[in-house]
């Protein structure tokens, strides 16, 4: 007997790992940075800043976390469905994915369990919102979805047997 194949393992792989990488940052950003404010890693360009989040991103539906979780938690599984029932997905498709559900649990988690989301990367050059791992894995799999969706060509299907 040989083992079987893992159907979109850059699916999982891309989502176990971005949910593991985003709650182990976010559990140190509670245990360390809590309470002490901003600690500047390159100063006035990179902090890492603890700070929470009732809303969306940018603080979008602030104070709205009910019905954000039941939304982050409906995301999640339609993605995991999309895991487990796609077929031909190609490996842009699959991190891209893999990503968006990382960042979907990751933030659902949050929300479900403490009632808000944990930020701490604080990028001051630029002036842009307190975010997390959940966040950049949301982005860098839209990217690859994006990718996935300009370089990925399907071949067309063909009516009738070939002569």
């Amino acid at each position: 007997m040989t083992p079987s194949k893992i159907e979109n393992l850059f699916f999982w792989i891309a989502a176990i790992v971005g949910v593991v990488l985003d709650q182990v940052s976010k559990y140190l950003a509670v245990q360390y940075l809590k309470g002490v404010g901003s600690i500047p890693l390159i100063n006035g360009i990179f902090h890492l800043t603890y700070a929470t989040n009732t809303g969306a991103a940018f603080s979008l539906f602030s104070g709205q976390i009910d019905w954000l979780k039941w939304v982050s938690l409906i995301v999640s599984l339609g993605l995991v469905g999309l895991g487990l029932f796609s077929k031909g997905l190609s490996r842009w498709e699959q991190v891209g994915y893999g990503c968006v559900l990382a960042g979907a649990a990751g933030n659902g988690i949050d929300r479900f369990v403490a009632g808000y989301v944990v930020d701490f990367v604080d990028i001051r050059i630029i002036r842009f919102a307190i975010f997390n791992i959940a966040d950049v894995a949301i982005n860098v799999g839209l990217v690859c979805l994006a990718i996935a969706v300009i370089f990925t060509t399907k071949q067309p299907r063909r009516k009738g047997k070939d002569i």
